[in-house]
């Protein structure tokens, strides 16, 4: 019977972790755009997740600023037990107990307006970290646009190389039965043999090439290496590739409004402004207001326990004030820091303006070079392509060499490459640039 209980159990185990799984695999698409890999990796991100639990805990400092503007309570109490040496000369009992009660409660009633700006900081902290998540959005939703494209021109890549890989061999057939027919020499035949199995290992490097990209966005979205990961292709024409441009101003403009790190930048000097006046809060007086009641006994007495903790019930209140005239250079020195940190906080404000400029000027130049790349490399393949189809042409009549035929057909696959190349790299920055002016990243 208990096996049977074991195996139920057991089996129940199973089946919920079995049905947990199929939820989660239920959740997933079946095939990966770049709109579900963004979506996806905002809420399964490591990185995106760790940024929101320490977003989550500047949430807890602002509640513990706001608290230390109340007053505060405790209550303490305290027993003793004495063992006395037992005089002759004396009725003194050799041992007693005694024990105290007392309520105490305290509140700073002013220092500077300590307390008051640091709930003000606690809160811009906040924003910070809030930001923060907004960031770490950003560069993830960029790191999956550039490896998402990565993937898009690897498969591309592969195709080619894959059509090539067939061409190759259909020529290299071709020249066996020239061969046997006595119309070219062993070395021509060998020659293309050479050429087909290096169209087979650059097939090969392109598949491990993009197995590899998708190994790298599997990691971005969190997911097993080993699990299958349908990557949708989009149709992407010539109006996707020369799209205009937006100038750098008008990217660069918008992007001081609409970047976190930007703002963020900003608010870190309002803290430092904070701490600041925080510091300086050291140089005012603190007055605390405090009040207590208590009571205590004691053994031995001629009164009940009732009547010592009756008779000896007290209350107090009193104020406190604490005038600072030599604390060793704490608060000076304290000030001094906080205005450098304001400076640092200042100096890398511009530093992230420079940074932000660079990085789209970066963006705008490689846009505006791929796209006049992709224009002349698309001239020279339509040119390439029909040199290599004359070639084709006639060396199926004798009329060219092994040679010739090989040379135009590596510059027809070089050109296949340039062509591609640019195509993406030209949709990459212009997407990444539209994404920095506050649009939405499409492919």
């Amino acid at each position: 019977m208990i096996n049977l209980r074991r195996l139920t159990v057991t089996m129940l185990c199973i089946a919920t972790m079995g049905l947990g799984i199929n939820v989660q695999a239920q959740d997933r698409p079946t095939e990966w755009t770049l709109a579900t890999c963004i979506d996806y990796a905002m809420q399964q991100n490591i990185s995106i997740r760790k940024n929101r639990i320490t977003a989550e805990s500047s949430s807890v400092d602002i509640k513990t600023a706001k608290a230390a503007l109340f007053p505060n309570l405790s209550f303490s109490s305290s027993h003793n037990y004495v063992n006395r040496q037992l005089t002759e000369d004396t009725n003194q009992k050799k041992n007693s107990y005694n024990g105290s009660y007392g309520l105490n409660a305290s509140w700073t009633v002013y220092n500077g307006g300590k307390l008051l700006k640091t709930v003000e900081q606690e809160k811009l902290n906040k924003q910070i970290a809030e930001l923060t998540v907004e960031q770490s959005k950003n560069e993830i939703e960029t790191s999956i646009t550039q490896i998402y494209v990565q993937i898009l021109y690897a498969a591309e890549s592969a195709k080619i190389n894959e059509n090539t890989l067939k061409v190759s061999e259909a020529q290299r057939d071709r020249a066996k039965e020239l061969l046997a027919a006595g119309s070219i020499a062993q070395s021509d035949y060998a020659q293309l043999e050479s050429q087909c199995s290096t169209d087979k290992y650059q097939l090969v490097t392109a598949q491990a090439t993009l197995q590899n990209y998708k190994l790298q966005l599997k990691q971005l979205l969190e997911l097993d290496g080993e699990e299958e990961m349908q990557i949708s292709m989009p149709a992407l024409s010539d109006q996707d590739v020369l799209t205009l441009l937006p100038t750098k101003t008008d990217v660069y403009k918008a992007a001081l409004t609409l970047r976190p790190e930007i703002e963020a930048s900003k608010l870190s000097i309002k803290t430092s402004e904070m701490e600041v006046a925080i510091a300086r809060a050291g140089y005012l007086p603190t007055l605390d207001l405090t009040a207590g009641t208590g009571t205590s006994h004691t053994s031995g007495s001629d009164f009940t326990f009732e009547q010592q903790v009756k008779n000896g019930w007290n209350n107090s209140v009193g104020l406190t004030l604490s005038v600072p005239i030599f604390n060793n250079r704490k608060t000076k020195s304290a000030v001094e820091k906080a205005k450098l940190q304001k400076e640092t906080s200042l100096l890398n404000m511009l530093d992230e303006e420079k940074n932000l400029f660079k990085t789209i000027e970066g963006l705008w130049l490689d846009a505006n070079s791929a796209q006049q790349s992709y224009a002349a490399a698309s001239e020279k393949l339509r040119s390439t392509q029909v040199s290599y189809d004359l070639i084709d042409e006639q060396f199926n009549l004798g009329m060219k060499n092994t040679v010739e035929l090989l040379t135009e057909k590596n510059n027809l696959l070089a050109a296949k490459q340039e062509v591609l190349q640019a195509k993406y790299m030209a949709i990459l920055n212009t997407q990444l640039l539209h994404f920095y002016q506050g649009e939405s990243i499409k492919l």
